[in-house]
């Protein structure tokens, strides 16, 4: 009949088999320009040179270049003009939705910490708001962005919520020029560990209303100071 769509079974020689080959070195490198992208080694707008990543890493050029494709798909890296790629720069706009993005997610996984986080995990989150309160106090940027990184990654991991630990990490790296930035700022490291210890109070208590409250308060003074300087 005109317009209906038709079925058919897919021939059993359609397909050949899949080789199942590990990639860890793959994973290693991507870990490793991620971490420089998010430290600022690798700033928005860097290119990138195949050679000297090669040297620097110690890899061959086809698991470098694997790699690079896999950011280039996440949307980290670019191809500037056909003569390579470099780190993605973002407009002030995209900024602005990243961080109102970024504070819904992070509102909906603390209060899904405080539902589904175990006691130790919650111990270890307060473990963890110690130690990055420390960072902050160090004035170090390098520090305060590693330790933040293990804070939220314990929180998305407590709220047994992958996705939302995935689109976290992929939103950080696209505005990591602009939050290095602000983290450098002595007055926003002072805002922040007040913030940071009312979130987690607030998880704490299993106040799920003032967790998000806070969650969404940190993001927003974040992207204050990176956009603005205020």
């Amino acid at each position: 009949m005109d317009g209906d769509m038709t079925t058919s079974s897919l021939s059993p020689s359609a397909f050949g088999p899949v080789k199942h080959e590990p990639a860890p070195l793959r994973n290693k490198i991507i870990k490793s320009l991620r971490h420089a992208i998010e430290t600022g080694a690798l700033r928005p707008g860097t290119r990138l040179v195949e050679k000297d990543l090669c040297q620097q890493l110690n890899v061959s050029r086809t698991s470098l270049r694997e790699a690079l494709r896999q950011l280039q798909a996440e949307g980290l890296l670019v191809d500037v003009n056909n003569r390579g790629l470099a780190v993605v720069e973002i407009s002030r706009n995209d900024a602005e939705n990243v961080y109102r993005i970024r504070g819904l997610i992070e509102g909906l996984v603390v209060e899904q910490f405080i539902d589904n986080a175990s006691a130790e995990e919650k111990d270890a989150l307060k473990a963890d708001a110690g130690r990055l309160k420390a960072a902050y106090q160090s004035g170090r940027a390098d520090e305060i962005v590693t330790i933040k990184r293990e804070f939220y990654d314990r929180i998305c991991t407590g709220a047994d919520n992958q996705i939302g630990f995935d689109l976290l990490n992929k939103l950080t790296l696209l505005t990591s020029g602009l939050r290095r930035r602000s983290v450098e700022r002595p007055a926003r490291q002072k805002q922040s560990i007040k913030e940071v210890e009312a979130l987690v109070a607030a998880i704490l208590a299993g106040d799920k209303k003032a967790a998000h409250a806070a969650a969404e308060t940190h993001v927003a003074n974040a992207a204050r100071s990176a956009l603005d300087g205020t």
